[in-house]
């Protein structure tokens, strides 16, 4: 069964057909598009109409355009619209109409993207499910994702961000969620609200999306739950909180092992103790969540803790993995905890307790001592207090337990100066004039975490730390 078929699409955007054609899925992208996709030549950093022909030569089924492309025949594959966006919204909010599925949505400063694929895990194994890819929550993303959801799709995840005021809502209502969570409110966007109650009322934005009879997920534990819980309220949404001061979905304790978490919920009178492959406290309030939002639409709660046990974090977003620096000394390893995706202080934050409780190995390297090294980058958008906000993570709990920072940017060289003697490493303004020097501030035995915001590139650092690595050893009773 395909996707959409020519008729369909027409109908849902009012579109023109130069002739008809049926896709597989909806890409915006030749560099991925596969073939049988449709294309949507949408215009950002360049105008999707110069690919279209490339597009249609790599076996796109057809393209959505607002005219017929130069180099391209009238007779091509195409859906002629008014405004290609508008068109793309036009199509997602048609596929979201015409599914069944239960749906939740998922927004929040910090976590969203972990828990939807967190989401995406639990629910993967109770009913065909479809989710956002990567971090596809934006304007376009959206609506993106929702032109993509299969007609049968049982359980939709729907990812929803923003970086301005009054962008939340109207995706919200496009996604028309059964369920939607606020994974945390915290310090990020500065620039664009005046203070974090301006995020919060942003966040709570998605609440006006939710169907007759929805749910509002609320993390109690944050200062600004109030706000959530009254615009809740304001729309007769059925409020259910999770979080250590939580009355419907309690977090108990938690420990950190080695690399996992294991955690303990307390939900209606029932113990339930659940886990996840990373270690960080962040992972167990994004658990709880996910656990929280998959109840809310009807899934299986023992179902979902086993299935949430299995899940791992994303490349730059926590996940951790070891480096063997020789051959032959297999014991010779570094540990690198990869979070160079993005930052704020909330997140960073989280990261550094990650460190801190991680365990060095001794007497494997030239130094002899295993080191938590932290390499971390400035973070953005964070307003007026931006200098402050970076200094003060010098006074953060985790600082204690971590021996050396380096950092990168004009505005960690705060951090740095704030930082005891013995903690600061190197302060460079860009990543790349730290990487020539990775191979002297890293040992084995150490643990090396690696945190900044996208535009500081902290993954060069990560990636020259990958390459001083060899691939793990295999096992002699391995084939060759």
């Amino acid at each position: 069964m395909s996707l959409w078929t020519s008729e369909a699409a027409a109908k849902a955007t009012g579109g023109k057909v130069t002739t008809a054609w049926e896709c597989d899925g909806v890409s915006i992208d030749t560099r991925t598009i596969a073939p049988g996709d449709l294309f949507v030549a949408l215009t950002a950093a360049r105008d999707g109409h110069e690919f279209v022909a490339q597009a249609l030569e790599k076996g796109a089924a057809a393209a959505l355009v607002s005219r017929v492309p130069e180099g391209v025949s009238p007779d091509a594959p195409l859906l002629i619209v008014d405004d290609v966006l508008e068109g793309l919204e036009a199509l997602g909010k048609a596929g979201r109409a015409r599914t069944d599925a239960r749906v939740v949505a998922v927004t929040g400063s910090v976590g969203k993207t972990s828990t939807k694929e967190m989401l995406r895990a639990i629910l993967g194994g109770q009913g065909r499910t479809h989710a956002s890819v990567a971090s596809y929550n934006n304007h376009w993303g959206v609506p993106l994702t929702l032109a993509r959801m299969p007609q049968d799709t049982e359980f939709a995840v729907i990812e929803i961000g923003m970086n301005h005021p009054g962008e939340i809502s109207p995706l919200a209502k496009m996604a028309r969620p059964h369920v939607a969570l606020v994974t945390t409110v915290a310090a990020v966007h500065l620039e664009a609200f005046e203070n974090v109650e301006g995020i919060a009322q942003e966040k709570a934005a998605v609440f006006d999306g939710l169907e007759p009879g929805g749910i509002a997920i609320v993390n109690a534990d944050i200062e600004t739950a109030d706000v959530l819980r009254t615009h809740a309220q304001s729309l007769s949404a059925e409020i259910q909180e999770f979080g250590e001061t939580a009355k419907d979905w309690r977090l108990g304790d938690v420990k950190l092992t080695g690399n996992v978490t294991v955690a303990r919920a307390i939900h209606g009178g029932d113990l339930a103790m659940f886990k996840v492959q990373s270690a960080g406290r962040h992972f167990a309030m994004n658990g709880l969540g996910a656990l929280a939002s998959a109840e809310a639409l009807g899934a299986d709660l023992a179902l979902s803790v086993a299935a949430l046990g299995r899940w791992t974090p994303f490349v730059g977003r926590g996940a951790r993995e070891t480096i063997y620096l020789d051959p032959v000394e297999t014991e010779r390893t570094l540990v690198l905890i990869d979070e160079a995706y993005n930052a704020n202080p909330t997140s960073l934050g989280a990261a550094l307790e990650v460190l801190a409780a991680a365990v060095p190995t001794n007497g494997v390297g030239r130094i002899g001592k295993g080191r938590r090294i932290a390499f971390v980058g400035d973070m953005k958008e964070l307003g007026p207090q931006e200098v402050e906000m970076h200094a003060d993570l010098a006074g953060h709990p985790a600082m204690k337990d971590i021996d050396v920072v380096h950092c990168v940017g004009p505005l960690m060289q705060h951090l740095h100066a704030a930082l005891p003697e013995e903690k600061q490493g190197q302060w460079v303004d860009t990543s790349a004039d730290l990487v020539p020097d990775v191979r002297r501030l890293v040992d084995a035995g150490d643990v090396v975490m690696a945190k900044g915001s996208l535009s500081m590139a902290l993954s060069k650092v990560v990636d020259a730390i990958r390459k001083l690595g060899h691939p793990a050893p295999q096992s002699k009773n391995e084939d060759a």
